[in-house]
């Protein structure tokens, strides 16, 4: 390519002309990126080749304009780097004379106007060499940019007078130390890990961003700006440099290839974008063809999961390397300012460095592998150590090799790793930092498996073995004093279960499995019976394990999908647990999971659904058989107490508690039947009286946790569900639960819990609101509104949830348990709700399970058109339907 290209004498054609070259010339490199596949070391020459591009673009730019003299022109930022992704930013910077007139300031104008003429989106400043220093003396994003700052037209002269001011006013290690704590503010926001779902591949941790930090700090302290030249002076060793170029590239080609996919800048692995990346990189091509929707889904899904697995251990090793290079560059900087004080011996092999854990020599992996789990043991025991020094993070990773299946085999790190797991702290930060280090992916073999690897249910935010860790976290924090107030009941059983170890192997074994075919907490199961063999762990202690992982699953499951007010449920999912030391094992480690697997899944209606099971359960095992009758006489006389409170009339429970059967006082709490006494007993009194059904909505803030509870009483109707969904939906709830019940006169007496965004900071507002807008939504003379168009979220449409229906009866026949599976969206249950209307299906118990943005909802329905085939099959097809119009 013509480095001059002529530029026609008429300025608008001139610039006709440029755009087209420059398009032409942009189009051929992105075709170049696109051809590369899976080869990532081709993709940084394209990026070279693409700023040269934009030199020659910006320079004839320059030129054609006949800049007035004394102007310079700078790339700076990353375009200063001397390389360009697609549709970045093209930063410059105009250099000023120090007494630049108004004809030079205009000039500027028209050359940037001219700028974005050709297509090119510049970020311009134009500053003079004493503003550029004043600007850097108080911003360090400034600073860093004008570090990289790289001449392109202009007196070649005032470049190199600001590039020699501004590394006069540096100091490298004032530089080195802002870059830091700028790079930990960056992390934050990220939320600290690599392994976020849709991460920033430049900005998240692990991401280019992390790379750059490495390079500016070492040019500023005069280091060198390649890693051949960190090699050179020993700040990173040969291995460790071409670790750097290998994840370097494969990022820059991933963030090329997000650009040139969006067409616009896009640096973010979001869902949309992740299949047609993995296409790009090749990665579909190594799976087998699919037939029909779902293995098509499917097939995607596994090509993103192999393309993000790819992702994240380069975004781990850049991590690691980061972390140690920095260290390095910063104990270098600080050695040649004063002599560091002399690290304290702590045994033969490692000392304490200023609270960082330091090993006495660089090969002490190498020639003692036990001192490996050493390392973190000793993490753990020694008061005041915070960290492990940059020369013990690059003695691990260099020893990688050295963790291999003798090293596994061998009794002495097996009983080290048990004492890591058996010490009374520092439990999650040691698993952290050996996940971090590749450690524990190396000892524990099949928990390699899972780093990195993405779990598309659409509920869990985290790769599998981030998910691991916060259960494992989560687990121990029960153990803590300090986090008692956080779930006191958790803590209260924690207090009295005498081997937290034994729940610890357990969170690290529940999802071992997954990603692995079959099912995951089978196949952990065998996992951690192995473990059990291997480490020397009692029969009776390993057996408990295995069961916990076996059925970390089946608790939640009954408790979120079966009506637990059923004494035979309580009774089956007793004898499945067995004992009590079980069923609290069980407990803890479900609520731990729930909770470890997004920030929003777990709420206050969940943890009262568990903890009911849990005391239902425990009763169940104490006592024999739950005596139904002994139940319901008990929260009678309890919701009499609650109610003597209030100052009732004499006998004012009877008129509604008359019309009741067993089934309302199991199904619902003595607090609830006291709430719905008070509030209908008056009601009740008047229309008994004068022989007419009131509609009775009221709604309180729920005693259960986040949301409100909704009574409503009304007289019975075949749409009444259907109503009531379709005013929460169109008013913005969202139902979390719904107990429905029919009284001995025909009438409805129904519970929702449900929840609206607003509703922590008007609460009143939107409690008077049901109370009032309900009520006529009841109306029968009303017709149904018209379902809200549904909305389906970014991640469902990128990995869909195949609907799936089952209608199956109970034992007795007499009901019929209805499970659905689908894509959340605005108003699906009110769908489902009409359909059942359409069917004439009455609804007996709804429990709705919203998991990130996947359902899971169970009901109990009866009606006389389910005991026949056909129509059973009708309704199946109808909900499907539904579930899948969107």
């Amino acid at each position: 390519m013509n480095p001059n290209p002529a530029v026609p004498t008429d300025p608008a054609a001139a610039l006709v002309a440029l755009r087209e070259r420059h398009r032409q010339g942009k189009a051929e490199i992105l075709a170049a990126i696109e051809a590369l596949g899976g080869r990532s070391a081709g993709v940084r020459p394209l990026l070279r080749r693409l700023a040269r591009l934009t030199d020659q673009t910006l320079r004839a730019l320059w030129h054609g304009l006949a800049m007035p003299p004394g102007l310079a022109l700078l790339a700076v930022g990353g375009y200063g780097r001397g390389e360009l992704f697609p549709y970045s930013d093209i930063d410059v910077l105009v250099l000023l004379p120090d007494a630049a007139d108004e004809a030079r300031r205009a000039a500027v104008e028209r050359f940037v106007g001219a700028c974005w003429d050709v297509g090119l989106e510049v970020g311009s400043s134009a500053r003079t060499v004493g503003e550029c220093l004043q600007e850097a003396a108080g911003d360090i994003t400034v600073q860093t940019a004008l570090l990289e700052a790289r001449w392109l037209a202009g007196p070649r002269a005032a470049a190199r007078r600001l590039l020699q001011r501004v590394h006069e006013a540096l100091d490298p290690l004032a530089f080195c130390r802002a870059k830091q704590f700028e790079m930990q503010q960056r992390h934050q926001r990220y939320e600290n890990t690599p392994y976020a779902l849709e991460p920033n591949c430049k900005e998240s941790p692990g991401g280019l961003r992390d790379l750059h930090v490495i390079l500016w700090v070492a040019k500023a302290a005069g280091f060198g700006q390649t890693w051949a030249e960190l090699a050179r002076r020993g700040l990173a060793t040969p291995h460790e440099a071409r670790q750097l170029r290998a994840n370097e590239a494969l990022l820059s080609l991933i963030r090329a290839r997000l650009h040139v996919l969006a067409r616009r800048r896009e640096d973010r692995l979001v869902f949309d974008l992740q299949s047609a990346l993995a296409a790009a990189f090749g990665l579909d091509a190594q799976l087998p063809p699919a037939q029909g929707r779902e293995q098509t889904a499917r097939r995607a899904r596994r090509a993103s999961e192999r393309l993000m697995r790819r992702y994240y251990w380069a975004a781990k090793a850049v991590t690691q390397l980061n972390q140690i290079l920095l260290l390095n560059i910063r104990e270098r900087l600080e050695h040649d300012l004063h002599s560091p004080a002399a690290p304290r011996p702590i045994n033969a092999r490692f000392a304490d460095r200023d609270g960082m854990l330091e090993v006495t020599s660089d090969d002490l992996y190498w020639r003692e592998p036990h001192a490996i789990l050493e390392t973190f043991l000793l993490y753990q025991q020694i008061p005041g150590i915070k960290g492990l020094s940059a020369r013990t993070l690059r003695a691990l990773y260099n020893a990688r090799p050295v963790m291999n299946a003798a090293f596994r085999r061998d009794p002495v790190n097996r009983r080290t790793f048990m004492q890591i797991l058996q010490q009374p702290q520092g439990i999650t930060h040691a698993f952290r930092l050996m996940n971090q280090t590749s450690v524990l992916g190396r000892y524990l073999w099949p928990f390699r498996n899972t780093v990195g690897q993405m779990q598309h249910d659409l509920f869990h935010v985290y790769t599998v073995d981030q998910h691991i860790l916060m259960v494992l976290r989560n687990i121990r924090r029960f153990f803590i004093p300090e986090h008692a107030h956080e779930y006191p009941f958790c803590s209260q059983l924690a207090a009295g279960w005498d081997k937290p170890w034994i729940l610890y192997v357990a969170a690290l074994f529940h999802d071992i499995a997954k990603g692995r075919g079959g099912d995951h907490s089978e196949l952990g199961a065998r996992d951690v019976m192995t473990f059990a063999r291997q480490h020397g762990i009692a029969r009776a202690d390993a057996e408990l394990i295995r069961f916990l992982v076996a059925e970390h699953l089946t608790m939640s499951h009954v408790a979120q999908r079966e009506d637990t007010s059923d004494p035979q449920v309580i009774r089956a999912f007793a004898a499945r647990v067995g004992d009590e030391r079980r069923l609290t094992g069980l407990y803890l480690l479900t609520v731990a999971d729930i909770r470890g697997t997004s920030p929003k899944v777990w709420n206050g209606w969940k943890a009262r659904l568990l903890e009911d099971l849990y005391r239902a359960t425990l009763r169940a095992l104490g006592g024999g058989a739950p005596d139904p009758h002994a139940e319901v006489e008990a929260r009678k006389r309890e919701a009499l107490a609650l109610l003597a409170l209030h100052a009732l009339p004499h006998q004012a429970h009877a008129a509604l508690w008359n019309r009741l059967d067993v089934g309302y006082f199991m199904r619902h709490s003595a607090d609830e039947i006291a709430w719905h006494t008070r509030q209908l007993s008056r009601p009740l009194a008047h229309s008994t009286a004068g022989g007419t059904t009131p509609t009775v909505v009221r709604a309180r803030l729920s005693p259960v946790g986040e949301g409100l509870q909704v009574l409503v009483y009304t007289a019975d109707q075949p749409e009444l569900f259907a109503r009531i969904c379709g005013y929460f939906d169109q008013a913005g709830f969202s139902i979390l639960d719904a107990k429905v019940h029919t009284t001995a006169d025909g009438c409805a007496l129904d519970t929702f819990q449900i929840t609206a965004e607003s509703l922590a900071e008007h609460y009143r507002e939107l409690v008077t609101l049901v109370e009032s807008g309900l009520p006529r939504a009841l109306d029968p003379a009303t017709p149904l509104p018209p379902p809200a168009r549904a909305r389906v979220s970014r991640r469902v449409r990128s990995f869909p949830v195949v609907p799936r229906v089952s209608l199956q009866p109970d034992e007795r026949g007499q009901r019929w348990l209805l499970s659905i599976s689908a894509s959340d969206r605005k108003g699906l249950l009110y769908r489902i709700a009409c359909v059942f209307a359409q069917h004439r299906v009455q609804l007996q118990l709804a429990k709705v399970t919203t998991l990130g943005e996947r359902v899971e909802d169970t009901f109990v329905i009866t009606g006389p058109t389910l005991h026949a085939l056909r129509e059973q099959a009708q309704l199946t097809q109808d909900l499907l339907q539904v579930l899948d119009e969107d």
